[in-house]
C-alpha cells in the first residue's frame, strides 16, 4: 500500500505515520519500495513474512481478549 493511501485510511499525519512505519521497517515487519508515478515519488509498503506472522498472532491475541471480556 502506498504511504498516501495508508495516511488516508489511518487518518494520520505525515510525521506520525512516517515515524511508525520507520520503526516497523527497522524491526523487519515491513518492506519498503520507492518509485515514481507520473514523475512524483511514491513509497510503497508491504508486510514481510515476519510482519504478516506477527500481525496474525497479535490479532489472535486481541480476539481471545475480546472473547474473555464479553
Amino acid at each position: 500500500m502506498s504511504f498516501s493511501r495508508l495516511k488516508q485510511v489511518l487518518e494520520e499525519t505525515d510525521g506520525s505515520l512516517g515515524t511508525h512505519l520507520r520503526k516497523l521497517e527497522d524491526g523487519g515487519y515491513l518492506a519498503v519500495e520507492k518509485s515514481f508515478r507520473d514523475r512524483r515519488p511514491v513509497t510503497w509498503y508491504e508486510l514481510t513474512d515476519k510482519g504478516r506472522s506477527s500481525l496474525r498472532k497479535h490479532v489472535a491475541h486481541l480476539a481471545r481478549l475480546i472473547e474473555r471480556v464479553e
